[in-house]
This record gives structure tokens, C-alpha cells and sequence, in this order.
């Protein structure tokens, strides 16, 4: 079963973030708690943790990119 890996809000009044580097490529494996990529807001720079087990896959956010709180910017993907 895949997993969505969405934009959080870091912030109450956050609209966006900003994809500082993901620590993971496409096709790799991740696992629970492992730190995925990092997030700028205005005023920090977050590290964000995979929230399940699986083979990151479907980036859709590169680094640099802006993008909406709550929209999907990868998958977790299983076995298959």
C-alpha cells in the first residue's frame, strides 16, 4: 500500500513550503522515522521523517520548488 508524502503546515497561518534537499533519491529505500527531505517555511528550516516504511517514488516537488500545504509531493511506495 502506498503512502502520500504531503507538504505539511509547520505554521498556523503557513500557506506554503519550500523543498530545501531531499536526503533520499527516487527508487530508494526508507524507513519509519528516517528523515526524508527538508522543509523551509518563513521562519525555520524543518527536517520532515517518513512516516511509514517504503521505497520512495513519484517526486513531484525538486528542490527549490514552492508548494502548497496539504499537496502530495511524493509517495512511499510497497512491495510490487
Amino acid at each position: 500500500m502506498a503512502l502520500s508524502v504531503v507538504m505539511p503546515a509547520l505554521e498556523m497561518a503557513q500557506e506554503t513550503g519550500k523543498v530545501v534537499a531531499w536526503h533520499k533519491k527516487e527508487g530508494q529505500p526508507v524507513a519509519k522515522g528516517e528523515v526524508l527531505l527538508e522543509i523551509e517555511t518563513d521562519k525555520a528550516v524543518v527536517e520532515i521523517e517518513a512516516q511509514g516504511d517504503g521505497i520512495l517514488g513519484g517526486i513531484t516537488a525538486r528542490d527549490g520548488a514552492v508548494v502548497p500545504v496539504g499537496q502530495t509531493i511524493a509517495w512511499l511506495l510497497g512491495p510490487g
